[in-house]
């Protein structure tokens, strides 16, 4: 165990700075934003406290709030600096065109830290992104972005992911058991899409073609209403086909 602070030893920490830490850190796990519903619980804190934080957070610019959902704010990216921000804009348009082209919600993702990282979602009015109603970097075994990012990791890698987030069952379809999870990352092809149905959110089927550019671990991914599953596999080839087509350079 680890061993406790001795009293008038240990450091000087202010909880409700640690609270605020925990939701910004709850945030980055929603990718296309969540309510402070979501994010108490994510960061297991009570409803009233968790709101008046986010609104501080937001008042100070390092959250965003639109349509009643929490997102990551620009005094934020501010203290992120550079290394990730230039490549955005290229990287959304890019999103764009391969929305447009595919009929779908596209998403893409990075394996960073040890955690699944939702860097970006591209929607549109008939082309509904996934609601996003469990952290993502806790349930990476159930839906097609996790599986393609932890299917592109060494072995230990990924049992170590899963013995901090173990597989739980989201919906009758999600495979649960560390076990049976790595045999199915196991099984994967290195530069096959990975096709989820309605594992992590009934209604939805997925897809997320793998991407390894040196030591950059991500993917770029697409969703469909379950009513197009037949669509699935085939515009997860067409995904394929242009991302392999894409230069590599705004991964980077």
């Amino acid at each position: 165990m680890p061993r406790q602070p001795t009293a008038g030893r240990g450091p000087t920490l202010i909880g409700s700075v640690q609270r605020a830490l925990r939701l910004l850190e709850a945030v980055g796990g929603f990718g296309h934003g969540a309510t402070a519903k979501q994010l108490a619980r994510a960061a297991e804190l009570p409803l009233g406290t968790a709101y008046h934080l986010l609104r501080t957070l937001a008042h100070e610019g390092y959250l965003r709030r639109s349509e009643g959902r929490f997102f990551h704010g620009e005094a934020l990216d501010d203290i992120a600096g550079s290394r990730v921000r230039p490549g955005l804009p290229d990287l959304r348009m890019r999103m764009q065109s391969l929305r447009d082209d595919l009929g779908a919600a596209v998403y893409f993702a990075l394996y960073r830290d040890g955690e699944v990282h939702l860097v970006d979602v591209v929607e549109g009015p008939d082309r509904p992104a996934v609601e996003p109603w469990a952290d993502f970097r806790a349930t990476a075994h159930a839906h097609a972005i996790g599986q393609c990012l932890l299917g592109q990791l060494p072995e230990e890698v990924r049992r170590d992911h899963l013995e901090r987030h173990p597989p739980t069952g989201l919906t009758p379809s999600t495979l649960t058991g560390e076990s049976a999870v790595l045999r199915r990352l196991a099984a994967l092809r290195p530069t096959m899409p990975v096709l989820e149905r309605q594992e992590y959110a009934l209604g939805t089927v997925c897809a997320a073609v793998p991407i390894t550019i040196g030591p950059v671990v991500a993917t770029m991914a697409l969703s469909l209403p379950v009513e197009q599953s037949d669509r699935l596999a085939s515009t997860a080839r067409q995904l394929r086909c242009e991302v392999g087509a894409m230069s590599p350079s705004f991964i980077l």
